[in-house]
């Protein structure tokens, strides 16, 4: 299999990552992808980062199909001005729980007019402070390519102790549009389970629409989520159980509902194990109507995989390495979108050495 592997933001001095967490859009050969950019820290235990400086939220843009990339910091209003979804990499008083607290604004507020979620244009990016117990989400709105954001508009609790927001949307028409979402436990850690909410009226409202897996050992987060037909959606689910974080077991389970979001049932195990600490899936409908799941690997050899399906998740091909190169676990949090030409752009964080400064990268492939 040949890939192009291209730089999407490096430096030496700066920490990058977690695409996965933001989101990617494409329109045509132009795409969009967000990430975060720290300070690195080598003596930290798990992500080689220093927690006691700020992250910014930025957006990479290319104009030519993933070959070149420019970089800003996104132009999303957040409280404070703080970083997005990232509390969990900083000291508290520079999260965005912090912010909140304090009423920094824009503080999230509802949303007034509904959305046309089928504009041609529009992306949606969801948000939120940390994790676990007490974690606030959002989410936002661009009419225009990513270029500018209107928001943050709020999102409900659904009953839960926590919203543990990142990017994973289905539109069905111009006021209908599906969020799929990990809840926080009712004891207050990560991931109780995720569900499947649904707003009829624009992104005025949401409200619970089901849960696609829930109250399981360990815990289940960050969807990945793709419509087959009117009716089935397949979502894609990171998975741990065993102990702490960098403990355990580490997989990605996929769910299927038939009654467009009523009901789930379990249907594969399209990766096994992904490594210590785990990775979160990404995953696409291809042109040709394969389904296809990207994710990070993060045993040696540390790199990124992937896995396409031509019977709509219930079996999966062997596993394909599109790279394994990396110098440590810190890696992976994949995005990936197809472009025209059938050509597959996949994004994530990288290292190529360990305790090396982690920078985002993509890779252009086949399947």
């Amino acid at each position: 299999m040949q890939a192009e592997h291209v730089i999407v933001y490096r430096r030496e001095d700066r920490y990058a990552g977690w695409p996965a967490n933001y989101g990617m859009w494409a329109w045509g050969d132009e795409l969009a992808l967000g990430f975060v950019v720290g300070h690195p820290c080598p003596e930290e235990h798990f992500h080689a980062r220093d927690p006691r400086q700020p992250f910014v939220t930025m957006l990479a843009r290319s104009l030519d199909g993933g070959h070149t990339w420019e970089t800003a910091p996104l132009a999303a209003p957040s409280p404070g001005g703080r970083a997005l979804s990232a509390d969990e990499h900083m000291s508290p008083e520079l999260g965005l729980g912090a912010a909140l607290a304090q009423g920094l604004p824009p503080l999230p507020a509802p949303l007034q007019a509904p959305l046309d979620f089928t504009a041609p244009d529009l992306a949606l990016l969801c948000a939120r402070t940390g994790l676990g117990g007490g974690t606030r989400a959002w989410f936002y709105a661009s009419l225009d390519r990513c270029h500018t954001w209107q928001g943050p508009y709020t999102l409900p609790m659904f009953g839960q102790t926590g919203i543990e927001a990142r990017t994973d949307y289905l539109v069905s028409d111009a006021r209908t549009c599906t969020l799929f979402l990990t809840a926080s436990k009712h004891e207050g850690g990560e991931g109780r389970g995720v569900l499947c909410a649904r707003t009829e009226d624009g992104g005025r409202t949401f409200a619970l629409r089901s849960w696609v897996v829930a109250g399981r050992e360990g815990y289940v987060i960050m969807p990945s989520s793709v419509r087959l037909s009117p009716e089935s959606i397949v979502t894609a689910v990171r998975c741990h159980e065993g102990g702490a974080f960098d403990q355990g077991t580490n997989w990605i389970d996929l769910y299927r509902s038939d009654d467009d979001g009523l009901t789930w049932r379990y249907v594969s195990r399209p990766a096994p194990d992904t490594g210590w600490g785990g990775n979160p899936p990404a995953m696409l409908r291809l042109h040709d109507g394969r389904v296809c799941l990207t994710y990070g690997y993060r045993a040696a050899p540390y790199g990124i995989r992937a896995r396409i399906s031509a019977d709509e998740g219930q079996t999966w091909g062997e596993e394909l390495i599109l790279r394994d190169d990396a110098g440590s676990h810190d890696l992976g949090y994949t995005r990936t979108v197809q472009r025209p030409d059938g050509t597959l752009v996949t994004a994530y964080y990288y290292n190529d050495r360990p305790g090396g400064a982690a920078f985002i990268a993509a890779t252009l492939w086949r399947p």
